[in-house]
């Protein structure tokens, strides 16, 4: 059975390519954020630098791409808020079932992310413009949906991978 997960294992490297991925992608989008609020923030006060009427809708979807994107990231890492009062409490061996349960729930949500999604952004978003930019579509403003959850799955996929080699092999999985 080791021999399995052995060549299952031979992935890790595309998966911490993924999150390097979104993990860039985060960090460009944090730099576009603040400087595109620097340049409305100075333009209200100094006057040869200009103040576009775009900068605020533009800062709001970049943000709510870094928040969903970087929630993915949380999954690899398992930095999701979580309860741990009864951690100690609880036999390993449940606490992971549990904890697989909770993470394919979240699996769940992914989907449902990525289907539901892309519905609204294709639907509802192409239909509609920004204020500031009215050549430019909402989709890319419900766009951030589906791609977080299509990142989510991936990262989901390893998680519950790792669960599943940890029940399996027990202790040994750990090495």
């Amino acid at each position: 059975m080791t021999g399995v997960f052995e060549k299952i294992d031979k992935f890790k490297p595309v998966y911490d390519v993924i999150y390097k991925i979104d993990l860039f992608i985060c960090k460009l989008l944090l730099i576009a954020d603040i400087l595109i609020t620097s340049m409305a923030v100075a333009g209200r006060y100094i006057s040869f630098i200009p103040d576009p009427s775009w900068s605020e809708e533009v800062v709001l979807t970049l943000m709510s791409y870094m928040a969903v994107l970087s929630a993915a990231l949380a999954i690899r890492r398992g930095a999701h808020i979580r309860m741990t009062a009864f951690d100690r409490y609880l036999p390993k061996k449940l606490l992971l079932v549990l904890d697989f349960i909770a993470d394919l729930l979240v699996m769940v949500l992914a989907v449902v992310m990525v289907v539901v999604g892309w519905q609204y952004a294709s639907n509802l978003g192409a239909k509609a413009s920004y204020v500031s930019m009215p050549w430019l579509s909402k989709f890319w403003m419900y766009a951030p949906i589906p791609l977080a959850g299509l990142f989510m799955i991936i990262f989901e996929l390893e998680v519950l991978y790792n669960h599943t080699k940890k029940l399996v092999l027990g202790e040994e999985a750990d090495k």
